[in-house]
């Protein structure tokens, strides 16, 4: 584990969260299925699970995007996932993304987890400027940013494209070291 905060804690991909990001995005596939709908897509059964750690465990390890989980310390249920993602080596930017169970919504939990992710990807991953990509809509996701020091920078027309809906405007926070 990578850093324990509260009885949660932040970890980074491992093959042995596969069965349990799987039991959290279909619980939460209605919440997800908007804003994470490719990580839905890829987590619906436990095989598919199985694959997404797999391939995310690669790309953390080639340093191409890095996922964390989310957990309850007590039986080690995964609770969220943050990613740092979209990174750009050269310009040394990156996108950081984020998901909650419904159930832990509000906890503040999401806020410990991107503070602490933000300063390791800012110090450890040696990265300048970090951004955070929400709609206009979700109110706690902006909240979390804001709580994070993220600031408001501008609107992005037709960011973010949902099945089954026209391409989203969204809003664009960004973090400076």
């Amino acid at each position: 584990m990578i850093v324990q905060f509260q009885e949660y804690g932040i970890d980074s991909i491992h093959e042995k969260y596969a069965w349990r990001i799987c039991d959290l995005m279909v619980t939460n596939a209605e919440r997800f299925k908007r804003y994470f709908p490719k990580t839905l897509e890829q987590n619906r059964t436990p095989d598919l699970s199985k694959y997404f750690v797999e391939k995310k465990l690669k790309q953390f390890n080639k340093k191409e995007e890095f996922l964390f989980v989310l957990k309850e310390i007590k039986d080690r249920k995964v609770i969220g996932l943050v990613y740092i993602k979209e990174i750009d080596w050269i310009t040394k930017q990156a996108e950081l993304a984020y998901c909650i169970d419904y159930k832990y919504n509000g906890k503040g939990i999401t806020t410990e987890a991107v503070k602490y992710l933000s300063n390791f990807a800012l110090k450890n991953l040696e990265l300048l400027s970090l951004q955070i990509i929400v709609h206009e809509s979700n109110l706690a996701s902006i909240k979390v940013a804001e709580k994070c020091g993220y600031i408001w920078t501008k609107k992005l027309p037709k960011e973010h494209t949902t099945p089954n809906e026209k391409p989203l405007d969204m809003e664009l926070y960004e973090l400076y070291k």
